[in-house]
């Protein structure tokens, strides 16, 4: 008994075939991402001891005004695996037009509403960090992180990316 499958197939080549002849078959979009979060250092190494500026900053792509944020910034797994690793976040900066204001929200790892408010269509909002590196931490190592974000804007759509691999800080030791 023949199998009706390479039948079936068959069918459905030709279909989409047609489907693509005519214009009818999905087409690739152009459309830039509807949100782009870029992260930059403003050093690629530090000390025992040390500070690491990390900015994150939220471009919005869309039409249409950013009304709402909620991002986290965590560990990737190889830093959560270093036990001799000592590091926190002591400070978290929203860049505006009158200088740095300090966030809001829930905290450097939970940031919520640190972006400011409505963000409008074209416009940037950047959050920076402080990263600061215990005196007594081990070395010879990256301190790496990830982030995932989600947005939503004015015209009620939404739009999540991640997770996003920030770029990772190498801690030396001197």
């Amino acid at each position: 008994m023949r199998s009706p499958l390479p039948r079936r197939l068959g069918l459905t080549a030709v279909l989409a075939f047609l489907l693509a002849v005519f214009g009818l078959a999905p087409s690739a979009s152009a459309d830039p991402a509807p949100t782009t979060l870029t992260f930059a250092a403003d050093s690629a190494t530090t000390t025992p001891g040390g500070t690491v500026k990390l900015s994150m900053t939220l471009t919005n792509n869309k039409t249409y005004d950013v009304w709402f944020v909620y991002q986290t910034i965590d560990p990737t797994w190889l830093t959560t695996q270093r036990p001799d690793l000592k590091y926190s976040f002591t400070g978290c900066s929203l860049a505006t037009a009158a200088g740095g204001t300090p966030c809001s929200g829930t905290g450097p790892n939970n940031l919520g509403a640190n972006y400011g408010a409505t963000i409008p269509p074209g416009q940037s909002r950047t959050v920076t960090l402080t990263l600061q590196v215990a005196a007594d931490s081990g070395c010879n190592g990256n301190i790496g992180f990830y982030s995932y974000y989600y947005a939503e804007f004015s015209d009620t759509s939404n739009t999540n990316g991640g997770p996003v691999y920030t770029p990772e800080t190498r801690v030396l030791c001197a």
